[in-house]
């Protein structure tokens, strides 16, 4: 007679990992539809005001969603993130993203020509200036990408807002000098988004200059061609608005300068929000420490990391700048900011309630030694 066994029945294997966003991701191709939505609700309502739609539906209504829908924390497992990378589904995501950015353009443009009250057309301006600002977080997202397809893309996003040189300042100068002094788009402790707005745009287009004629000197290669890509990311935004102005008239200018100066806005406020006050110390060799998690404020909620197409997972970003953001991952150790992202840039314009928040978590992250973050007026530590 066989004695009974004694070993434990298997365990019943785990079922397949799946991305429970998968076709959430889609949604980010409403923030493009903003212009045609804006035009539709005022259609429907006869209330003017909506033509400021775009502003609201950032805002206002994706925090909202992002309160009531909460945080996502989840990672994709290591084995599986070869096929999310290979799934071509998710570059469509990004890649139907600026037919539907340009042709809402177009429409703004058909719109303005048409002539509207002024308070209407500063409206669908701003409407129009969230689609660029999103559009130059589309194109960071393709930048990063080795296959010159989606760098082309990526530029061709840009010339939207006239940001062309965001392509080399961020790929070769953030990434390099992130979290540090030497940075432009590294905000400080103490310093207000105003004050860095002006210190981050002249400093990364200078940045942005120096960074590609010292590449072209290296092929030598003239700075002043068409080999160089700031130049030519230039040029495509003049022969835009020279063609939108030559099919609906001279009038529209005004109103595309508005719109590119709202999404610079935008993006500049992300950077600002991105590393605030985090320092990456020195080594005894002069050098900078490598990027770790900690030199990023991060953020999970869930809405707006579906139409920001995970950037808020920053710090995986800045370590892996070529991955794709549907297999960004979220580190524990990442300092978190309170909100997400749509939250947080109404807060940083908000100086005295964004010190108020946030300043106390940069002390808090350097366990209140206030000397190891990136200070605005930075003082030199006391010799003893």
């Amino acid at each position: 007679m066989t004695a009974p066994s004694t070993t434990p029945p298997p365990a019943p294997a785990a079922p397949p990992w799946r991305d429970r966003k998968r076709y959430a991701w889609l949604l980010g191709l409403a923030v493009p539809t903003l212009p045609f939505q804006a035009a539709a609700l005022v259609a429907v309502t006869d209330w003017a005001p909506l033509w400021w739609w775009g502003p609201f539906f950032a805002f206002v209504l994706i925090p909202l969603l992002d309160a009531v829908i909460g945080p996502d924390r989840e990672n994709p497992p290591d084995e599986v993130i070869p096929l999310l990378e290979q799934d071509r589904y998710y570059r469509w995501c990004t890649y139907l993203y600026l037919p539907l950015q340009y042709a809402g353009l177009g429409y703004a443009c058909l719109l303005w020509s048409r002539g509207m009250a002024v308070p209407d057309a500063l409206g669908l301006a701003a409407t129009v200036g969230v689609v660029a600002g999103v559009a130059i977080n589309t194109a960071h997202e393709l930048g990063h990408k080795r296959e010159t397809a989606e760098r082309r893309l990526a530029r061709l996003a840009l010339a939207q807002a006239g940001y062309g040189h965001f392509y080399v300042e961020h790929n070769h100068g953030h990434h390099v000098r992130v979290a540090t002094r030497e940075d432009p788009a590294s905000s400080r402790l103490g310093e207000s988004v105003w004050a860095f707005l002006p210190r981050t745009v002249v400093g990364s287009l200078r940045s942005a200059w120096r960074l590609e004629a010292r590449r072209l000197g290296r092929r030598r290669q003239r700075t002043w061609s068409r080999h160089n890509d700031v130049l030519t990311a230039w040029g495509l935004t003049a022969a835009l608005y020279a063609l939108l102005a030559a099919c609906f008239g001279a009038v529209v200018l005004p109103c595309l300068l508005l719109q590119a100066a709202c999404g610079i806005l935008l993006l500049e406020t992300v950077n600002y929000l991105e590393h605030y006050g985090l320092l990456r110390e020195r080594r005894p060799d002069g050098r900078y420490e490598r990027v770790a998690p900690r030199h990023s404020w991060n953020s999970n909620n869930t809405t707006s990391n579906i139409f920001l197409y995970q950037l808020q997972r920053h710090s995986d970003h800045h370590a892996n700048p070529l991955r794709r953001y549907q297999t960004l991952r979220h580190f524990d150790e990442a300092p978190q900011l309170p909100s997400g992202y749509a939250s947080m840039i109404v807060l940083a314009w908000l100086t005295p309630l964004w010190r108020r928040v946030m300043d106390p978590k940069v002390l808090a992250h350097y366990g209140g030694d206030v000397q190891r973050a990136n200070l605005h007026h930075r003082r030199p530590r006391s010799r003893t």
